[in-house]
Order: C-alpha cells, then structure tokens, then sequence
C-alpha cells in the first residue's frame, strides 16, 4: 500500500505540473489535488494497517523477526543452509517463490510491459518489493530462531 501510495500521489503531482487541459472532463488541478490526498490516505491507511496487522501477530504470539537489515542480509546465507540442514521456518515453496521472481525480474517478458509509461514499471517494482520484503522478514525470523537457540 506504501508503493500505491506514493506512486499516486507522484501521479497528481505530475498532473499539477505538466497537464493544463481537463482529464475525462475533470480539471487537471482537482485531479492532481485529488490523487495527492488519495495517495497520502492510501499511504497512512498502509502504516496503520501494518501496525494493527503486528499488533494482532504479537498477541497471537507470533515470532517477529529481529535484526537490522545489515544483520538480515548477512544471515541470508545461513539462512540457506540450515535449511539444507533442517531448519523449518522457511519452506520449499518459499524458495522457489524467490527464485520464480528473480527470474521474473531479469527476463525480458512482463505482465506490462514497459512501452507503458509509469504502468510497465509497477509490476517489476511490485515484485521487487515483495521479494525484498519476504526475504527480509524470513531471514528476521531465523536471526530470532537462532538467538532463540543459544539461550537455550
């Protein structure tokens, strides 16, 4: 919701500064003024939605990930390795999500393609988000697993 956010509010901003004429019978200054407060409500809707979604993952006693994202990436090739060697956080599938996106991302055939203008980029950056965020969370996770099992 964050990258939505944003991209509208870019999307009215672009508007107020290049476009005179009326979009769809809507003057260009209401519409930018409208896609600026469309894409500042999208992107507090999204703060407040992530933290109510931590909150209820914390009261259900859900591990949360910990580590700075230094930490994170370092643990990544652990991370990989333990699962050869049984961790369970992470499951196959996971794994063959991350490589399915990478591949996504390097080759030369997209949902929408790039000739688009501002639309044949979202879903590369989409992708890209999600597969930074997926591994940032499970490589959280196993930095807590592992803190976890030394205190043990």
């Amino acid at each position: 919701m964050f990258v939505l956010g944003v991209m509208l509010a870019v999307l009215g901003i672009s508007t107020l500064l290049f476009r005179d004429a009326d979009v769809l019978g809507i003057p260009a200054t209401g519409l930018g003024v409208g896609l600026i407060v469309l894409g500042v409500l999208v992107f507090a809707g999204g703060i407040a939605w992530r933290a109510a979604r931590r909150k209820r993952r914390i009261a259900a006693g859900e591990p949360v990930p910990v580590g700075n994202p230094v930490d994170r990436v370092r643990a990544l090739p652990r991370l990989l390795r333990a699962r050869r060697e049984g961790y369970t956080g992470l499951p196959k599938s996971r794994i063959a999500l991350w490589a399915l996106a990478l591949v996504y991302l390097v080759s030369p055939i997209d949902l929408l393609p790039e000739l688009l203008p501002l639309l044949g980029v979202t879903d590369d950056a989409g992708v890209l988000v999600w597969l930074f965020s997926s591994v940032s969370s499970a490589s959280g996770l196993f930095l807590r697993w592992e803190r976890d099992r030394v205190r043990s």
